[in-house]
Formats: structure tokens, C-alpha cells, sequence
């Protein structure tokens, strides 16, 4: 049985909150620390990453409903069906972390990026809210907005609070996993 369950985090928010610069930010804070992150990305549009004229687009445009590439640095996997949020989590387990980018619905532990005050509502739609990443002219607001709540408070222009909110996460994660618990998230 395998035992290594990544930490999942999730980062959520309306359109152009900040919710990409704010993922890179974490991204590179938990990759200096030396521990291996993956990022899913929820997209609400059809995308395309195979364009036309390579071979891979050629045997999608054949019927293949599933192409593999494959170099000596890099794998890409490209099938014309959805996958579950648990499914790709599942083929990640080898990483520290997975980092959710949307899927606002599931219920993993959430940082709501908050641009301004009209997005705060999204809080209270969402379960598993651990934190909020607010951008600086709106920090004095967000702290008299949440001062009764138990959420953390991130400045969405820096990682560093938040990062280190993460990797205490992905470290109790870790603990738990040598203690046999088999939990994800």
C-alpha cells in the first residue's frame, strides 16, 4: 500500500484576482525549500495545447481519443475526456504538493484571492477556507472585515507569509504520513 499522499491546497477566486502570479509566488517559495509541487488548473473554456501540424495534433485529428509525448525531459498527455480532481491528485502522489488552481467546489484546503471587497463573498460560499490573499490597498479593510473569523490574512504581493503557511501545512502532512495516516488534503 502506497502511503505518500501529497498536501492539496487549493487557490481560488473570480477572474483576474490574482490567482496565477499568486500561484508562481508559491510555487517558487516551496520549490526553494526543496520539495517537489504540481499545479492542476481548472480552465472554464475548451483549450487547446496541441496545434496544428505537429504529429501529436495529426493523430488526435486521425481519431486517437488519447497521445502521449514524450522526450527525454518532459511528458505530455493529451485525452479528450475530463478527469476527476481525485484522479489527477492521484497521479501526482509522488510530489510534496499539489496546488489546486480553482475547482472552487471541491473541498480541499482553500486560499481565496480577494481583489476587492465584492469578492469577499466568495468566502462565505466555500467550504475549507483556510486563508485569504488580499492585495495591499486592500489589507486595513480585509483585517476589520475578517478580525472576527479564524481566517489568515496573506498579502497576495508576496509569498513569503503564505509560503511559510504552506510549507507548515505540507510538513504536517508529511508528519502524518510517517505516523501512518493516509489522509489527503
Amino acid at each position: 500500500m502506497n502511503t505518500k499522499h501529497p498536501f492539496v491546497c487549493q487557490i481560488v477566486g473570480f477572474k483576474n484576482t490574482g490567482k496565477t502570479t499568486f500561484l508562481g509566488g508559491l510555487i517558487r517559495y516551496v520549490q526553494k525549500s526543496g520539495l517537489r509541487v504540481a499545479v492542476i488548473k481548472h480552465d472554464g473554456h475548451e483549450f487547446e495545447m496541441d496545434h496544428e501540424g505537429t504529429d501529436t495534433y495529426k493523430h488526435r485529428q486521425a481519431g486517437a481519443e488519447g497521445v502521449a509525448i514524450v522526450s527525454a525531459g518532459r511528458t505530455a498527455i493529451l485525452e479528450e475526456n475530463s478527469q476527476s480532481v481525485t484522479r489527477l491528485i492521484r497521479h501526482f502522489q509522488a510530489y510534496d504538493c499539489v496546488l489546486l488552481e480553482g475547482f472552487k467546489q471541491e473541498d480541499y484546503p482553500k486560499l481565496v484571492m480577494v481583489r476587492e471587497q465584492s469578492d469577499a463573498q466568495l468566502t462565505d460560499k466555500l467550504t475549507n477556507v483556510q486563508g485569504i490573499a488580499v492585495w495591499e490597498h486592500q489589507m486595513d479593510w480585509a483585517q476589520g472585515h475578517y478580525s472576527d473569523e479564524m481566517i489568515q490574512i496573506f498579502p497576495a504581493e508576496a509569498n513569503g507569509p503564505a509560503g511559510r503557511w504552506l510549507l507548515e501545512q505540507i510538513q504536517k502532512q508529511i508528519e502524518g504520513m510517517s505516523r501512518g495516516e493516509t489522509s489527503i488534503g
